[in-house]
């Protein structure tokens, strides 16, 4: 997918939701997609961190954004339900829907993993994105070509020693995207799959792994043509899968 050119148009007149937008990977797809002719609708937490890359994706000359605060570790189903509302009054559709935010405190034996911390992990990395989705499902349904994309991770497809609550909380990100795949397949015009970013230079990446050369390692960008690929009308008639971004 690294190789996948995309239409300079391929997401006009579409409107579309990135979590986690302020940094890395969120923050690449969402400036990527308003290139691409999307309007973006950045989510995170952080409200004057969202306002430098509304700042930037203006810079950029695409279509102006939206910012919508919300932190995924207190989200619950009323103020999920209140975004996808707001959507619908602003906007009056939904077209695609990246969930790209993250949240890995660190790395611990399950013996040793903080009970307070798994709840937060598993809350930011599996419960919200589904309390979102389920809250944008009428947006979407009403779609004439929407696409749901959870980012995924190795560890969620393969648990690796000492990734916790994070890898708990991907591989149930994964079954999320069967099941909702399976519900959508013949009865909506929806498409719902996982991507494996691969392994990225993010701040997240540096805060587990402080010793490594962050210079040995790709940039966000790497992943976003997969992330195109997913939401514009070439993704069509895929759905249920469980995708990457770099080659192995």
């Amino acid at each position: 997918m690294q190789d996948y050119q995309p239409s300079p148009d391929l997401l006009r007149d579409r409107v579309v939701l990135v979590t986690g937008a302020v940094e890395g990977i969120g923050r690449a797809v969402a400036r990527a997609a308003a290139r691409h002719g999307a309007t973006v609708v950045l989510c995170a937490k952080e409200e004057d961190r969202l306002e430098g890359v509304y700042d930037e994706i203006e810079a950029d000359g695409s279509p102006e954004p939206a910012s919508l605060p919300l932190d995924l570790a207190t989200a619950d189903e009323q103020l999920c339900l209140g975004v996808a509302t707001t959507l619908g009054d602003e906007f009056g559709r939904l077209d695609g829907l990246v969930h790209c935010a993250s949240y890995v405190p660190f790395l611990s034996r399950i013996d040793d993993y903080d009970a307070k911390e798994w709840e937060r992990v598993t809350r930011v990395n599996l419960t919200a994105p589904f309390l979102l989705t389920q809250a944008c499902m009428p947006l979407l349904r009403a779609a004439e070509d929407a696409s749901v994309v959870f980012t995924s991770d190795r560890v969620g497809r393969r648990g690796l020693a000492y990734w916790g609550a994070f890898a708990a909380a991907k591989f149930g990100i994964e079954g999320l995207t069967q099941v909702l795949a399976e519900e959508t397949r013949d009865s909506t015009r929806i498409r719902v799959n996982s991507l494996d970013p691969g392994i990225l230079r993010t701040a997240q990446r540096r805060q587990l792994y402080p010793g490594e050369d962050p210079n040995t390692l790709p940039t966000p960008e790497v992943a976003v043509p997969a992330y195109l690929w997913l939401l514009g009308t070439d993704g069509a008639g895929t759905t249920g899968q469980a995708l990457s971004a770099q080659a192995d």
